[in-house]
């Protein structure tokens, strides 16, 4: 069992029930899942690229991701209905937690000059994206392998109401926002 699970059911739970008066232990905001998302928009020209990031998120996230199409044709990006054009995965249960630790714990603090992450980023319903401009920062990506740096987005979505139950949620886990 992962190291953040066990700290959300031990320490987490009980000081947010605390700090919002839950009646009910059920009402303690939770993490519901973690969405890692990378557009590849030379996938569009060039399907190694797509590949390529393909490979890079499932090395990180442990598990498979799936490849996103475009909805419609846009001709100013010279994108076609139905064509690849970026990565997703969806991480929930132990991986979603095994993912967040690494993220915090080991990639985080390796961005140069990092001073947090903002804390703006919530959408209003409880969850929070976090944009990262490299794929480079996490330890199990191969500098020598990588065909192009890209960024991604991790939204983290829970079962919060409000942003400010999400933001102690977040903390709660070390989330390194800035002061």
């Amino acid at each position: 069992m992962s190291n953040f699970k066990n700290l959300y059911d031990q320490e987490i739970k009980p000081s947010l029930q605390k700090k919002f008066n839950y009646k009910s232990i059920m009402e303690v905001p939770k993490l519901e899942k973690i969405v890692i998302n990378m557009g590849v928009g030379e996938a569009s020209h060039d399907s190694k690229f797509i590949d390529a990031a393909l490979k890079d998120l499932e090395v990180l996230a442990g598990q498979k991701p799936i490849a996103t199409k475009a909805k419609k044709s846009i001709a100013g990006f010279k994108v076609r209905e139905g064509q690849t054009i970026g990565a997703k995965v969806t991480l929930r249960g132990e991986n979603m937690y095994n993912f967040m630790e690494k993220l915090i714990r080991i990639a985080l603090p390796r961005v140069r000059d990092f001073r947090g992450v903002s804390k703006t980023a919530f959408d209003g319903k409880g969850n929070y994206t976090l944009g990262i401009k490299e794929q480079l920062i996490f330890p199990e990506i191969d500098y020598d392998n990588v065909l192009k740096i890209r960024g991604m987005d991790i939204v983290f979505v829970t079962t919060a109401k409000t942003n400010e139950e999400a933001k102690s949620l977040l903390e709660g886990f070390g989330m390194p926002f800035r002061k």
